[in-house]
């Protein structure tokens, strides 16, 4: 028996780096001369509305799909002449579910392990290791088609990092996935991080890019935005915001944008963010405002802006990836 075959390696540059990076499908850009670095360690996210052009630039970085265009560097190695090199180095779990689900929890991490090269008592060392960080110890011999959705996630991502990877990919891990088991997830990859591997994850889920320490925005094939959660919202919403709660507010919240200082009203739910510019209206003359437009039940109250808000503001200053945003 020969040894687990090492992941390749190349260089101490940045984990990832893209470089004018394309892809056309046809007539169709969906990804438009991105260009970004990520540090090694880094957790990075990828955000955009569905067909943004986040799964094509991550089987683009994954040696999955050639670019049409630019270039793009995986653990020192390129993207398009060195596809298996990149393989070889990464840990990559898709969006759509990929394991066997006919065979125990343990059997797929046995099988996929023998595709990295590992084997014997190593890759049963390794399996336990995988299955203890995501929660996952008394699951070994459970079926994988009769594991909840949230568990399977778990289960693929411990596939992905069986081989130890420096770098992993996850495109939209946690898509389907209810809130508490969604924590569970990002608790692993936090830990990940601590342990120094880089984490590029795509999301639909803005609180989960709170986690991120950097974000790269997308809009229409293209990255618009890029910095750390707390820089993207001073950046993007600078204004006070405001926010409102109450029964009628569609119609009433109209009545909003003529007022000194609203600079936007948008629909969060059921309650309004407003956005004041400094010297603007009160909370008090907003209520008021919308009071008297029909509304009633009426709370308005100061908060700190979130990464929806700077999705919506980015969106709209970026063209049709504002209709995917509403």
């Amino acid at each position: 028996m020969t040894a687990p075959r090492p992941a390749p390696t190349a260089g101490d540059g940045p984990a990832i780096e893209a470089r004018e990076l394309s892809r056309r499908f046809g007539a169709f850009l969906a990804v438009d001369r991105v260009s970004f670095e990520v540090e090694r360690g880094e957790i990075f996210g990828y955000l955009g509305a569905n067909g943004a052009g986040k799964s094509t630039t991550i089987r683009m970085l994954t040696g999955l799909l050639a670019p049409t265009s630019g270039t793009g560097r995986v653990a020192g190695f390129d993207v398009r002449t060195e596809p298996e090199a990149v393989k070889a180095s990464i840990g990559y779990m898709s969006q759509k579910f990929s394991l066997y689900l006919d065979l125990p929890v343990r059997e797929n991490l046995v099988f996929f392990g023998g595709a990295y090269g590992l084997w014997g008592k190593a890759l049963a060392r390794r399996a336990d290791e995988v299955l203890a960080l995501a929660d996952l110890r008394d699951a070994g011999d459970v079926t994988t088609g009769d594991l909840p959705g949230g568990v399977r996630q778990r289960l693929a991502l411990a596939c992905a990092i069986l081989q130890r990877p420096r770098i992993v990919f996850l495109d939209e891990p946690t898509a389907g996935v209810d809130p508490v088991a969604r924590r569970t997830f990002w608790r692993i990859i936090r830990e990940l991080a601590r342990e120094g591997t880089t984490v590029f994850v795509t999301t639909h889920y803005l609180d989960e890019a709170e986690y991120c320490r950097r974000i790269g925005l997308m809009v229409d094939g293209r990255l618009v935005a890029l910095d750390t959660p707390a820089a993207l919202k001073a950046t993007w919403v600078p204004e006070r915001l405001l926010v409102a709660r109450g029964r009628d507010l569609a119609r009433a919240g109209e009545r909003l944008r003529g007022l000194p200082g609203v600079q936007h009203v948008v629909r969060f739910g059921a309650a309004l963010h407003v956005r004041v510019a400094p010297g603007g209206v009160s909370e008090e003359a907003v209520a008021a405002a919308l009071r008297s437009a029909g509304a009633s039940d009426v709370a308005v109250e100061g908060a700190e802006p979130s990464l929806e808000d700077v999705f919506l503001a980015v969106v709209g200053a970026n063209g049709r990836g504002a209709e995917a945003a509403s």
